[in-house]
């Protein structure tokens, strides 16, 4: 037994048939009486539809109220995946990044994990929950929402991994690992099978979109291995340490 935590971004999440591919990947690691903790991203392009709605309205709007509105988004997500896993009859349950909570300094739109408070968190896996937490989000001490600027999620699932001390922390994407190039634009790019920490935040800064800087930063900073699989494909991916 052992406690596995899994990420799924905006493309792994779009749709009911999506969703129900990663309720797949949590079931299959819940069957094997393993504790396991979802972090999600916003639907396919909710996000990028919330900014246009919100740049109808004003093109340089107030920054709290930015983070107000961005993190509907994954609301919307954590909610319809506990209702998905419940009706496939698996007990779950989603939080926000104020409920758990996740607290962050005041930066708003690009802001850092300070703390996590896992009690929560540990009590509803302890009761044999699956628990679906929304990425992308957290809250200031005094009470205000706030998001972590791109790449957000991962960094979330970075951050419980530390704190919660996982077993393992899988971040799925639409690509089954990370490789030299695009593998869409070069057919004869290397995928890696391990790659440090530092080649990949390298590989960040230079535009590679698997990873975050941020993400890997902190994952660097904790020692916490990242495992990079694709969501549709079954195969070993890779190990980010």
């Amino acid at each position: 037994m052992g406690l596995i935590i899994q990420k799924f971004g905006g493309t792994s999440v779009a749709d009911k048939d999506k969703l129900l591919n990663v309720c797949k990947h949590a079931i299959k690691e819940y069957e094997a009486n393993n504790k396991v903790v979802i972090v999600v991203s916003a639907q396919g392009k909710t996000t990028d539809r919330l900014i246009s709605e919100e740049q109808e309205i004003s093109t340089n709007p107030d920054k709290r109220e930015h983070d107000v509105l961005l993190s509907i988004g994954e609301q919307i997500t954590i909610s319809k995946l506990a209702i998905y896993l419940k009706e496939l009859g698996y007990d779950a349950i989603s939080y926000t990044g104020w409920q758990i909570p996740i607290i962050t300094d005041d930066i708003y739109g690009n802001a850092n994990i300070i703390d996590i408070k896992t009690d929560r968190i540990l009590k509803e896996l302890e009761n044999n929950r699956i628990v679906i937490v929304a990425g992308f989000q957290g809250i200031t001490k005094s009470g205000d929402i706030t998001t972590l600027g791109r790449g957000g999620s991962d960094t979330t699932a970075v951050a419980l991994a530390a704190y919660l001390k996982a077993d393992k922390l899988y971040i799925y994407t639409d690509v089954d690992g990370v490789y030299s190039e695009d593998p869409n634009k070069n057919e004869n790019a290397i995928k890696y099978d391990t790659i440090s920490y530092d080649k990949m935040i390298e590989m960040a800064k230079n535009g590679a979109k698997v990873l975050h800087t941020k993400c890997v930063e902190m994952a660097k900073k904790y020692n916490v291995p990242i495992i990079v699989k694709s969501t549709f494909v079954e195969n070993e991916g890779t190990i980010v340490k």
